[in-house]
């Protein structure tokens, strides 16, 4: 904040007041009065022939801020000399533009602050608004302010009465006028009760500590250079200097102490009858000083050090440096206030997308729960089949036993026979390892079908252990969820990551319902192979009930010479031999044996034919 900036707040004041229209212009003539009132109060020479010449292809019409800024800077502000003029005189005649269109009050009313004390305000207006036009101070400076004066009236800061005047309409967000803030001083809402000489008292305080910037004033003891003899004068410190005067109206001026980075503040110890000594040492004299108290001294050593700090660090104001560090004390609150609400509003997204994470997990579930109820049917639905299939098979197991039984019981009749039968024995023999064979492989088929059971249910047990990696997984997610302090980006990644193991889970869970699907494939070519296992049984029981019938002596014909036997074949239920014969000789037995051999090998042949036909592979 430099020195041309505060002239050009109080500038902006007088160029808005000649412009009545509120149009943003103001006529040639009265922008030349202007200047010349500028130039006379900034105490540089004023050129006419330069003005006539920046605007004279404006025709004498109007003229906008913009265009008389080139002027304004050129001819005007780049020719002040800091220190060759007295701001507040270039204020009053701002203020003096200004406050004849703007400020109009009742001056019969007893609250309405007198002039002086309105321009005072005015001018600390103009030094705590912000640095952007139209000119408003933010809600911050105007509390500060009003603070800096209750503490200077010693009354207790009312935040009640000011909370409720920013709530009004006519307060902007942004901030408020100048005008809408001596409307609220004149309102009496902040100085109700208080008598008027004490409110200007204290508006002089703030206005000399804020825009005079006098760090501290008052009476202390000084000892003199020459007579050494001590001396009560009144002191104004400012961040170049220490002056002293004779008296508190600082009419009569005794002495000026220039203040740099060399000077230095000591506490003496207390002497010739002073107490609360200090001194204050530069590089050609030694200011001795004595205070009422000690914390009066405390106060003074510390206000001097910080005017030497201000002057080491390049600093003209301290209140103007305080302005600036609420200023960023305020965009950091802004900025705090921004980050917040973004990462509320990041919270708020990343609830939401919990949330519909946590309901597509609901429907997984559900359609999880609803998979394992049919499972569960499908399961009990095949364990009814196979104990069906158990009991058909024990029942044909003891069918087969029984005639395995049978079987074996007339073949022990047989072998009585004579050694023509001992060939079909040896065959019925080879029919009973077929037979057996058969029983075996619709063992081997059964087991085949337990390992099948087997397979199955590991692969039901892998089931459970992927829906429990996906529920672990899902517990990931849900703690991921909650490290809401991670970057946006990273928070993405992983979330992908988590959704690609997700769906890799539920690939894998896909993977398993088909190999459970092909092991029920495998059961059902199991149960096939029984199937098939029992038709071979009876197969073998039909064609064993074939070659079960005894053989005869064969009966020559009489009217062909040779014939064949007939044989009667007796059932399973007649357990002896019966045997007839036709009549015939000696060698027509012979022959008819023969016939017979022949014919029981065709027979033979015939059984093979159809045992090739009927049997299947049996893997």
């Amino acid at each position: 904040m430099d020195q041309r900036s505060e002239l050009l707040k109080s500038i902006w004041y007088g160029f808005t007041a000649l412009d009545l229209e509120k149009s943003g212009k103001v006529s040639k003539s009265q922008l030349k009065v202007l200047s010349h009132n500028l130039c006379t109060v900034l105490c540089i020479p004023h050129d006419p022939v330069a003005l006539e010449e920046h605007f004279r292809d404006d025709d004498d019409g109007p003229v906008s801020s913009q265009g008389y800024m080139p002027y304004l800077n050129k001819y005007i502000l780049d020719k002040v000399v800091d220190g060759s003029f007295i701001k507040e005189h270039v204020d009053e005649l701002c203020w003096t533009l200004t406050a004849k269109k703007n400020y109009q009050t009742d001056k019969t009313s007893s609250t309405v602050l007198p002039e002086k004390d309105a321009f005072r305000l005015w001018c600390l207006f103009n030094f705590l608004s912000e640095d952007k036009y139209p000119l408003v101070m933010v809600p911050d400076e105007v509390e500060y302010l009003i603070k800096k004066m209750c503490m200077a009236m010693s009354i207790e800061f009312n935040c009640v009465e000011l909370e409720d005047f920013f709530s009004q309409d006519s307060v902007q967000q942004g901030g408020l006028t100048v005008w809408v803030f001596l409307e609220m001083m004149n309102s009496g809402k902040i100085t109700r009760g208080i008598d008027k000489a004490i409110i200007s008292m204290a508006i002089e305080e703030v206005y000399r500590e804020i825009v005079g910037d006098v760090l501290k004033e008052g009476y202390l003891w000084k000892k003199g250079q020459l007579r050494r003899n001590w001396k009560e004068r009144w002191f104004t410190l400012r961040p170049s200097n220490l002056s002293y005067y004779s008296g508190e109206d600082r009419k009569e001026c005794q002495g000026n102490i220039a203040l740099d980075g060399n000077c230095f503040v000591e506490v003496l110890p207390d002497r010739d009858g002073k107490r609360c000594m200090f001194c204050l040492k530069t590089l050609s004299k030694t200011y001795e000083m004595s205070a009422s108290d000690t914390k009066q001294r405390q106060e003074w050593t510390a206000a001097i050090q910080t005017a030497i700090r201000l002057h080491v660090e390049g600093k003209t104001s301290l209140h103007k440096d305080l302005k600036l560090k609420r200023r960023e004390q305020r965009e950091q609150r802004e900025k705090r206030r921004q980050a917040k609400e973004e990462e509320l509003q990041r919270l708020r997204a990343l609830q939401e997308e919990r949330e519909r994470k946590l309901a597509e997990l609901d429907l997984l579930k559900e359609a999880q729960k609803q998979a394992q109820a049919l499972l569960e049917q499908d399961e009990q639905r095949r364990r009814q089949q196979h104990e069906q299939l158990q009991q058909a098979l024990e029942i044909q197991l003891r069918e087969a036993e029984e005639a395995r039984v049978s079987m074996q019981a007339e073949m022990a009749l047989k072998e009585e026979e004579a050694e023509k039968q001992r060939k079909r024995i040896q065959e019925l023999e080879e029919m009973q390892k077929r037979l057996e064979e058969a029983l075996q492989q619709e063992i081997k088929a059964r087991l085949d079908e337990e390992e099948f059971r087997y397979a199955q249910a590991g692969l039901l047990a892998e089931e459970e252990e992927k829906m429990k990696a996906l529920m672990s997984l899902q517990e990931e997610q849900e703690e991921y969820i909650l490290k809401t302090k991670r970057e946006k980006q990273e928070l993405k990644q992983e979330m992908e990551a988590k959704s690609r193991a997700l769906d890799e889970a539920q690939r894998q869970l896909e993977e398993v319902r088909a190999n459970r699907h092909r092991v029920d494939q495998d059961v059902v070519a199991a149960q096939r192979k029984l199937r098939q296992a029992s038709t071979n049984v009876k197969h073998w029981n039909v064609q064993m009930n074939r070659l079960m019938r005894p053989i005869g002596p064969g009966e020559k014909r009489p009217s062909l010479g040779s014939s064949f036997s007939t044989i009667q074949i007796p059932t399973q239920r007649d357990p002896g031999l019966r045997l007839r014969r036709k009549s015939g000789s000696s060698d027509q037995d012979e022959e008819s044996k023969e016939n017979v051999d022949n014919r029981a090998g065709c027979d033979s042949e015939k059984r093979h034919s159809h045992a090739s036909n009927g049997d299947m592979d049996i893997p």
